[in-house]
């Protein structure tokens, strides 16, 4: 009776089960794919696909009034004019940066669910045509 050798890190593991660890974590990595919702016909809602560039606009116009708030505070208050008119324009860019960024984003995902819908109409014209 052959015993087989034992592998370096001391497990006694078989080149057969090697092979079916590798082809498992294949198909775990397919079926976990964010390219998924592509598969499932699911509609969501315009919560679900709106909801990041929403959030993203929100802060970024709250934290440009606060920028507005600063920069006039600095016209009013005496003490620590500095701080204000440092801090001010500093959360007036970052804020008009965010507002933009959402604004812009909202038509790139408009575009991306007319392809889509173009994309699964074709197929289900392919899978029509194909399968009779």
């Amino acid at each position: 009776m052959e015993i087989p050798p034992k592998s370096p890190d001391g497990s006694e593991k078989s080149p057969q089960s090697k092979e079916l660890l590798t082809s498992n974590t294949a198909s775990t990595l397919c079926i976990s794919s964010r390219s998924e919702s592509v598969w499932t016909s699911a509609s969501r809602s315009k919560w679900d696909i709106y909801h990041k560039p929403v959030i993203v606009v929100s802060v970024g116009a709250a934290i440009f009034l606060v920028g507005t708030v600063i920069t006039s505070l600095s016209c009013f208050l005496i003490e620590n004019k500095n701080v204000y008119k440092m801090c001010g324009p500093a959360f007036l860019s970052l804020g008009l940066m965010l507002l933009v960024c959402g604004l812009v984003w909202i038509p790139i995902i408009r575009k991306k669910q007319k392809q889509r819908q173009k994309s699964q109409f074709l197929q289900s014209l392919k899978s029509f045509f194909f399968n009779r």
